[in-house]
């Protein structure tokens, strides 16, 4: 009976794992070789875990093994949820920022299913055996599975790496690498990353400093000259628009529209719209979106840089302005921990910071994550006119935010009518962020802070994810493909300058890491040495050109993502050898941004300052 007690635990344990990884994660299982691999990983990975386990004394077998289950399990379900929302894999330093679980409430409730109910099922069965159930040693019996395990995972990665070669070095591909290695192996393996990032920094030097800076320089392009300071002296608002996608822009729902303020802004002349603009986030999120404006450089491909490396060194876009003479600050009323933005916006040059505890929240104006948009702008305006002028202010709303929550009198238009409530909501969620900046620019009128003020209004990340693709489809009128889902990562860009009279609508592939280049020429401001992977949105070349942080990238002709390569005039796939000469360029953004944060690099750059 005691050898029984390890077997169940092992048969659940491996069931558990693979029928969530084959059927709750959507990892793309396309031959009988991948569906081996998969099988082989989580069952190898748990075989040993539960061998070295059970190696030991045998009074505590039983509550090791009881243990390690519900360890397991625990990790098989927060994998559940999170890929639920995010269509990812959660990560060590995810995982810890536990300052961010207190805020997540009602969206992690909204993701739970019946069904998860499953995944602890075993547990009555494994507690009935708990008391009856007395170990017998057999030690012997425990090293052979451990070596038959060893045998196994061998196999695992030899295949693997077969299937799909340099499979090690592709750490940005979450998915892959749980296809491939499994769940188990997958964190296994993240922690090994997470602790070849904490060398990385103590190993850095300033060798790695000039080979960065040859790089950018080599891809750098030219700014557009007739944009050097035409918002030369004014003030700069970045409007943060919370999960907010582009294919809602001059887009209709039931016949009602979704953005009519958006859409009118668009067509004045004195606007600048980037319909071809990329969010480029990875698990940072809205964080990421931050990082990647304010600093050209990207997010990370695990955890998001606000939490893990917000002591580095940066030259962020707020403290280049404050050293012109701005007066930086960010408006975001939530807890001001969340993302450890308390941390990371003092390094990146900001004076005030107004979170929370700046505004009156209460059961009337809130809803989802916090303040409603309308409330949190209406309360902002007192704090910005006791700014002093020029000044950058960073606007974060809240009300566009999974699940998509909105009180009936607020909403404009109804939900739409599909089998998908997180979908439904969205457009009126989306609407009510429209209708709630129109109110803000009149606002803004009313207070004399429009006229002298340039707007960059720009979509943070996706707000629905692959996990919703059957009702997108029905919404769009087609089947999502990679290369559909990959251009639904597109988010409004849009750079308003009242005055100007040369507005209109630019078809330039760009991304978020170009946002910071181009306010800095708006302005008229030519920075010191810096580092920037990005190019000013306003200059059109031959090699446009935007990665995202999963290592796919698009240019003005080809798509390219999941390894494979699509002709953007067909939306159909192309040869291969049309997309081979950007692949190595994607990597090597992504390679040496990575290396700039990693490594602190931009330390040796205020040093090499000081000894020139």
């Amino acid at each position: 009976m005691g050898d029984n007690f390890f077997l169940l635990t092992l048969i659940f344990l491996i069931a558990k794992s693979y029928v969530v990884s084959r059927f709750v994660f959507n990892l793309e299982i396309e031959n009988v070789m991948q569906e081996l691999i998969l099988f082989l990983a989580n069952a190898g990975s748990i075989m040993l875990i539960l061998s070295l386990v059970a190696i030991g004394k045998k009074e505590t077998l039983k509550w090791k093994l009881l243990v390690t289950n519900i360890l397991g399990t625990f990790i098989l379900y927060f994998n559940v949820v999170y890929y639920r929302f995010f269509n990812d894999f959660i990560t060590l330093p995810v995982l810890f920022q536990t300052d961010n679980a207190s805020d997540l409430g009602e969206s992690i409730i909204s993701l739970m299913n019946p069904l998860d109910i499953f995944l602890i099922a075993d547990f009555v069965l494994i507690s009935y055996l708990f008391k009856y159930v007395k170990i017998v040693e057999n030690k012997r019996k425990y090293y052979k599975v451990a070596f038959a395990s060893a045998i196994i995972l061998l196999l695992n990665i030899g295949l693997a790496n077969i299937e799909r070669p340099q499979l090690l070095t592709r750490s940005f591909d979450r998915q892959m690498l749980v296809k491939n290695l499994g769940v188990f192996n997958y964190h296994l393996y993240d922690g090994f990353l997470q602790a070849k990032t904490n060398m990385n920094r103590a190993l850095a030097d300033n060798s790695e400093l000039a080979e960065v800076l040859n790089y950018t320089e080599s891809i750098k392009r030219p700014v557009n000259e007739e944009m050097t300071g035409v918002a030369k002296g004014k003030n700069v608002f970045v409007i943060s628009l919370e999960s907010t996608q582009n294919f809602v822009i001059n887009n209709k729902v039931d016949g009602k529209v979704i953005t009519p303020f958006l859409n009118q802004l668009i067509r004045q002349e004195d606007t600048y719209y980037f319909n071809n603009f990329y969010h480029q986030t990875g698990q940072g999120k809205t964080s990421d979106s931050e990082f990647l404006f304010e600093n050209s450089l990207y997010g990370l491909p695990r955890g998001a840089a606000f939490f893990t490396h917000a002591q580095n060194e940066y030259n962020g876009l707020p403290s280049l302005l404050k050293e012109k003479g701005y007066t930086t600050s960010v408006f975001h009323a939530n807890n001001k921990s969340f993302w450890n933005r308390d941390v990371m916006y003092k390094n990146l040059g900001y004076e005030n910071y107004y979170s929370e505890s700046y505004y009156e929240v209460n059961n009337e104006n809130s809803i989802g994550w916090g303040l409603k948009d309308q409330s949190f702008y209406e309360q902002s305006i007192p704090y910005l006119k006791e700014l002093s002028q020029p000044f950058y202010s960073k606007f974060i709303t809240l009300t566009n935010h999974f699940p998509f929550s909105l009180e009936q009198e607020d909403e404009s238009i109804p939900e739409w009518t599909s089998n998908d409530g997180t979908v439904n909501r969205y457009f009126t969620t989306v609407r009510y962020e429209d209708e709630a900046l129109k109110q803000f620019f009149e606002r803004l009128k009313e207070e004399g802070l429009y006229e002298n003020s340039v707007f960059i209004i720009m979509g943070d990340h996706y707000g629905i994810s692959q996990n919703h693709n059957e009702a997108m489809g029905q919404y769009l009128g087609k089947e999502i493909t990679s290369f559909v889902n990959t251009q639904l990562q597109r988010v409004p860009m849009i750079v308003h300058i009242p005055g100007e009279t040369n507005g209109r609508t630019i078809s330039n592939v760009n991304g978020q890491i170009d946002v910071k280049p181009t306010i800095l020429n708006m302005l008229g401001i030519k920075p010191d040495e810096d580092i920037q992977f990005g190019s000013d949105l306003f200059t059109k070349g031959p090699d446009q050109f935007v990665v995202l942080r999963d290592g796919s990238f698009i240019t003005d002709k080809y798509v390219y993502t999941d390894q494979k390569c699509y002709d953007k005039s067909t939306e159909k796939l192309t040869e291969q050898n049309a997309c081979e000469p950007y692949i190595k360029q994607a990597e090597d953004q992504l390679k040496y941004s990575d290396q700039v944060v990693y490594g602190d690099l931009l330390r040796f750059l205020e040093e090499k300052k000081q000894g020139e």
